[in-house]
């Protein structure tokens, strides 16, 4: 069972204790909505000055909008466009100060001004993208990026 905690400590603190709390949730579930499902929530929860966290999968054209925490978001996304689709068409994380100075922005919350999102790639086969939003400019840094990197890697490994 999921226990609600207050994450304290230092946000290295913070995080091992979210990845703990991943390896928990999808231990022994073998869906893969549902530990995306969980994995979305847990990230809403623990990652303070965000407005979505979620998922996008890719169907073998394009993206396709996953389960989330947030707003309602744009449905598809093609490989090369929006900062999704870059990163999910160059397999590396994307991690955006300003998503107003992104060429080819897909605004779906007009509320999003920074952005990070990983690749999720299991061996040579693209699944999709871990997406996160902020209304905060320049929220994310590269010990955030750190943590969602370790986070969809565990991820990718039980999907």
């Amino acid at each position: 069972m999921f226990e609600n905690i207050a994450y304290s400590g230092t946000r290295e603190e913070q995080y091992k204790t979210a990845l703990s709390q991943l390896k928990s949730l999808i231990a022994d579930e073998p869906d893969r909505v549902a530990n995306l499902a969980n994995a979305s929530a847990l990230l809403k929860q623990c990652l303070n000055d965000t407005n979505w966290a979620g998922f996008y999968l890719y169907d073998g054209k394009e993206l396709v909008l996953g389960p989330f925490q947030g707003l309602p978001a744009c449905i598809r996304i093609p490989l090369g466009k929006g900062v999704c689709g870059t990163s999910a068409s160059e397999r590396r994380t994307l991690r955006i100060a300003d998503v107003h100075e992104f060429p080819g922005h897909i605004a779906c919350d007009a509320a999003s001004n920074s952005e990070i999102v990983v690749p999720l790639v299991k061996g040579d086969t693209l699944i999709g993208v871990l997406d996160i939003d902020s209304p905060l400019k320049e929220r994310f840094d590269a010990e955030d990026q750190s943590f969602l990197e370790q986070f969809a890697e565990i991820l990718v490994g039980a999907l």
